[in-house]
């Protein structure tokens, strides 16, 4: 199977997009089709085997439409896109305007009073005067052939667009004003000055170029706000280097980005931009993530953290090996991922797209029949065409084909400029939807990293790390890690270990300096004879708060404790009430022992926990929910986490996460931070309700813009929709629904801050823990 791009032109509603997807995904050989209206691209996935690209080309053709295959992905792109088709709408609209306005004042003038030419006033000049309306409208009507071109193509095709509703309700003005310049002509021949007269006020020239030049006007508009549509990625691309510093044997030299290879030693110096994804083998280093991740704050690079191309080093020269370059960096993933959405469709968007299906056709068979009836009613031709024209004119559907689009494209690219990444435009629509918020503890609600959380002793607190660290050391289990980590972050100095012993599970001991030290559980330490007593319910307190007590003792007696502990994160007890507020209920799933599962719902208000559970046990959980009905999303980290995800409505990834959790989730957290989740929802509410808001505008618009054009408030109260007016109201409709949208750029996640409660067993304070332990 193979895939491609193409670029199509043309397009200009729902209407168009479906008719391209339908005619290539007739072709025999192609799997897959997705048109984006707003970018004017196709991607397709087919058998090269059965079809061509040229059989592709062909049918896209055949419908009305030009296409070009477009290899490098860049072109497909939104922006570039959008920039071409504002300046080419900049350039119509223009030329557009010069020759409107001339020719409206001269046909409109004698009617509002305004003063004349002589050789364009009276009955002798008539036919100066209506030749003069039609020069001025051809060059209208030359810059803006593309309605005709597209829209006749379409008709003739069998698949009328919004093109051909314009090409027709423009083309009837214009030939009946040929008509009246033969009319004219004629009447003018023989001396029929009252039939001169009429034919010189039913020209309609300025109705067609009026028409064109309003819609051309909200084409303008629209075309100027679908470029900001993409504004926030084209931020990010923008802060792409283009060059990298690369260190060789001949010495530093400046190369390209395209040839940068992996493994490549690269220098980025204060205030560059960091080249490509890589890793810090010299030097620390301050970085604005912010572009990528949403976060405000700086962050601290060394050796051996991870850097991201087009973030930006703010203090600091570092060295830094290249891992990801091209496509496969962070940015480019980015851009791809949310390119991706944009081609997928929402579940929502298929209303729009059957409407508009049958849509233009109906319009045209309403505005046909409104003619003929108001014409067999005995009204004069000249009525009966402005109703026809009214109603093509009015009911195109540009606004309910913009409606869905520009809200899921805007929305997508705020949630990158958050550090949200959403996969498809379903997945955005269904967390409108969720009921149930599932959350892993490791490395979601916690750190993911044990660090050590107190220490209480007979020492000091530097001389009893130090010990307990020089032990621990020698030891691979993660609470040992943590407490060495400590040691380094304090710069001790670690002892030497001779007699070295283990017992997994339970603790170790050795000797320092001559003498024997033992750490681990109380069971470890009961089993050398060295009494605890009181300082057991120090031990129980801080396991009740999800910590893990290391007893650390000599053979004379207990010498201190060093509570282990992977904390919960700050802002997770915030995420959690945030989604509570959001009406959704939040449960945790973890591995670990029902006490620890206990203390972390009590510190972060969750409603629910399950402990002790497996891989299989979360999926289990997922499917049980969804079966009484519930919308769940699954948040996890891990490996263990991927079937849950898979299985959940929504999977969301931790950033940080494994490569297997994110690709198995539909939106990525890069920021690691829970508060995300809330985030996402009340992005996805925003979207949602923007889409409903477009929609029911697009549709009231049409609702009572046909019956009006169509004159049914004309027995009433004498009320009809002139042409031009009819044009300036469907433009006006499609700019409404663009600017709706793009209120979406100012979407601010709303969030209460909300402190965090570091324990739940009952409190001893630290004097108490110290006498407990000393008395032990």
């Amino acid at each position: 199977m193979k895939k491609e791009n193409f670029n199509v032109t043309g397009m200009t509603c729902s209407v168009c997009s479906a008719r391209v997807g339908k005619a290539v995904a007739k072709v025999e050989g192609v799997f897959e089709v997705n048109v984006n209206l707003l970018k004017n691209s196709m991607k397709v996935n087919f058998d090269e085997a059965v079809v061509t690209t040229a059989k592709i080309v062909a049918a896209v053709e055949k419908v009305g439409y030009g296409v070009a295959l477009t290899n490098c992905p860049q072109n497909d792109l939104p922006l570039p896109s959008a920039v071409v088709e504002f300046q080419l709408m900049k350039t119509r609209l223009f030329v557009s305007i010069v020759f409107t306005v001339p020719l409206f004042y001269i046909s409109m003038g004698h009617m509002l009073s305004w003063s004349l030419p002589d050789f364009l006033t009276g009955v002798e000049n008539s036919l100066i005067f209506a030749f003069s309306q039609f020069l001025l409208f051809l060059p209208v009507l030359f810059v803006n052939f593309k309605f005709y071109r597209v829209g006749f193509k379409a008709l003739f095709s069998g698949a009328p667009n919004m093109d051909s509703l314009i090409a027709l309700g423009s083309g009837a003005a214009a030939f009946y004003g040929l008509v009246g310049i033969y009319g004219l002509g004629y009447s003018l021949g023989h001396s029929d000055f009252d039939m001169a007269h009429h034919w010189v006020m039913n020209l309609y020239f300025e109705s067609a170029a009026m028409i064109l030049t309003l819609i051309t006007g909200g084409k303008f508009l629209e075309a100027k706000a679908k470029g900001r549509t993409s504004e926030a990625i084209s931020k990010l691309i923008g802060l792409a280097s283009k060059t990298a510093m690369v260190e060789r044997d001949s010495g530093e030299i400046i190369l390209p980005l395209e040839e940068v290879r992996v493994g490549d030693i690269l220098i980025v110096k204060a205030g560059e931009s960091v080249p490509v994804d890589g890793v810090i083998v010299e030097g620390r280093v301050t970085v604005d993530e912010s572009a990528l991740t949403g976060e405000s704050l700086p962050v601290e690079k060394e050796v051996g953290s991870y850097v991201i191309g087009a973030t930006i080093s703010q203090a600091g020269y570092f060295k830094m090996r290249a891992t990801k370059v091209g496509t496969d960096g962070t940015l480019a993933q980015i851009v791809k991922l949310v390119d991706e959405v944009n081609d997928s469709k929402a579940p929502i968007a298929r209303l729009a797209d059957k409407i508009s299906g049958f849509f233009v056709p109906v319009v045209i068979v309403i505005a046909l029949g409104a003619g003929v009836v108001w014409f067999l009613l005995g009204q004069k031709p000249s009525f009966a065409l402005s109703i026809v024209i009214a109603v093509l004119v009015i009911s195109c559907p540009c606004a309910l084909g913009l409606a869905t689009p520009t809200a899921i494209m805007i929305g997508t690219g705020q949630g990158a400029a958050n550090g949200i990444l959403i996969k498809s435009a379903a997945s955005l629509e269904m967390a409108y939807s969720l009921t149930t918020i599932i959350l892993d503890k490791t490395g979601t609600i916690t750190e993911g990293r044990p660090k050590v959380t107190e220490v209480i002793g007979t020492l000091d607190r530097g001389e009893l790390i130090r010990l307990v660290a020089s032990l621990e050391k020698m030891s691979e289990h993660p609470l040992a890690k943590a407490v060495v980590s400590e040691a380094e972050k304090m710069k001790l100095p670690l002892a030497k270990v001779d007699g070295f012993e283990q017992i997994p599970g339970r603790g170790l001991s050795g000797e320092i300096e001559g003498r024997r030290y033992y750490v681990g559980n109380a069971h470890f330490l009961a089993s050398f004879g060295i009494p605890l007593r009181e300082v057991l319910e120090v031990g129980e307190t801080l396991a009740q708060a999800g910590a893990t007590p290391l007893f650390f003792a000599d053979a004379q007696g207990l010498l201190g404790l060093i509570a282990v502990a992977d904390p919960v994160k700050e802002s997770s007890r915030e995420a959690v009430a945030e989604l509570k507020r959001l009406g959704l209920e939040v449960i945790m799933l973890t591995g670990d022992n029902a006490r620890t599962a206990a203390s972390i719902k009590a510190q972060v208000g969750l409603d629910r926990v399950l402990a002790e559970v497996l891989p299989q046990d979360k999926d289990q959980e997922v499917q049980r929910l969804q079966a009484i009905g519930q919308k769940v999303a699954m948040v996890g980290d891990g490996i263990n986490d991927a079937i849950a995800l898979t299985r959940a409505d929504i999977g969301i990834a931790i950033g940080a996460g494994t490569d297997i959790a994110i690709e198995s989730a539909d939106i990525i957290l890069m920021k690691s931070d829970l508060r995300d989740v809330a985030t996402v929802i009340q992005l996805s509410r925003a979207v949602i309700c923007n889409i409903r808001q477009n929609l029911f505008w697009a549709f009231f618009y049409n609702i009572i813009g046909i019956p009006v054009a169509a004159g049914a408030l004309y027995r009433v109260w004498g009320l009809t929709l002139n042409p031009m007016i009819a044009a300036a109201a469907m433009s006006f409709s499609s700019v409404c629904v663009v600017f709706n949208a793009l209120r979406l750029r100012f979407f601010k996640p709303v969030s209460q801050k909300i402190s965090l409660v570091s324990a739940v067993a009952p409190e001893i304070s630290s004097e108490t823990k110290r006498r407990k332990i000393s008395g032990a």
